[in-house]
């Protein structure tokens, strides 16, 4: 059994550094950031309700709305609140807000279709472990023949990280104004400033009133909760770029067969690569696919003689 590394430094029989085999040239003491805790999510977002730009509002509630096409959804900003969960030590509770802007396409009784954008919004809790401890951070950034600079004071409190990709747009909906929900609590209050600059500058009608445009999205996510934390870990070796890029034509010009020659020749354009599934259109005597041919896709069987495959 490999004797335990314990403090930093080269390996060898001193100072305690010692591993069997010597795969690695020495023990390393790094600052970085721990995941304690994490969670994925593939959510379907069913009727998320879209805030409309004042001139798409006006456009909707003027009628004859034919149909509504689901066009592309960008996410704009996630914002992040992350509390202690009380009575439960080392939890942590993450509240994250989603932005989205929403475009969808809007064909009329008359006239040619016209692209509508708002902006969506979605809210996520889960609870993460994120250890505990409260220890209070002070650093400075140095500063040659000066007083250093003193950073900010900070804290080895959890920090929450969201990674997301943009949105899969599903669905597209306009509801009336008899059959949509009129309550406040339904109603966004408030729209970070940054955001309004996202639609041209044109106003976000946040109201109930009038026509509702709902749209449903698809979303993969990742949550997690980090910390700050020193981590002994193995050292291989010193990280030497192997690719040289040093500029070996300075003051002269290059030889431009020269780099042409470096270029693969494109054989996929000549020859573009066949998909497995082109067996798959083999007809038999009982039709597409036939299994009984012989040949051709959910059969086994090899084929040879008059039975193969062209």
């Amino acid at each position: 059994m490999a004797e335990k590394i314990c403090c930093p430094g080269p390996l060898g029989t001193s100072g305690g550094n010692t591993a069997s085999g010597g795969a690695f040239r020495e023990a390393v003491c790094v600052h970085t950031s721990k995941v304690y805790d994490s969670c994925r999510s593939k959510e379907c977002l069913r009727d998320i309700r879209v805030y409309l730009t004042r001139e798409a509002q006006d456009m909707l509630n003027s009628g004859g709305i034919a149909s509504v096409k689901p066009r592309a959804a960008d996410l704009l900003c996630v914002k992040i609140d992350v509390e202690p969960v009380q009575f439960n030590r080392g939890l942590y509770s993450v509240d994250s807000r989603f932005f989205y802007r929403i475009e969808c396409e809007v064909s009329c009784a008359v006239g040619r279709p016209r692209i509508i954008d708002g902006l969506a919004v979605f809210d996520k809790r889960v609870m993460l472990f994120g250890g505990e401890g409260g220890a209070r951070i002070f650093s400075s950034r140095y500063i040659e023949d000066g007083s250093d600079v003193q950073l900010r004071p900070n804290s080895n409190r959890p920090t929450a990280v969201v990674e997301v990709v943009d949105p899969i747009m599903l669905d597209a909906r306009v509801v009336e104004p008899e059959a949509s929900c009129n309550c406040c609590c339904c109603a966004l209050r408030d729209v970070p400033r940054p955001l309004c600059s996202c639609f041209g500058g044109d106003e976000l009608v946040l109201t109930n009133d009038g026509y509702q445009l709902f749209v449903t999205l698809g979303q993969f996510s990742i949550i997690r909760l980090e910390r700050d934390i020193q981590l002994l870990m193995p050292a291989y070796d010193i990280c030497l770029p192997r690719r040289d890029c040093s500029n070996s034509n300075i003051g002269g010009e290059t030889d431009p067969c020269e780099v042409f020659s470096n270029f693969d020749f494109p054989i996929d354009a000549f020859f573009p690569p066949q998909s497995d599934k082109a067996g798959c259109l083999f007809t038999g005597s009982a039709g597409v696919n036939d299994n009984r041919s012989g040949c051709g896709c959910g059969n086994n069987n090899s084929c040879s003689g008059n039975n193969s495959c062209r």
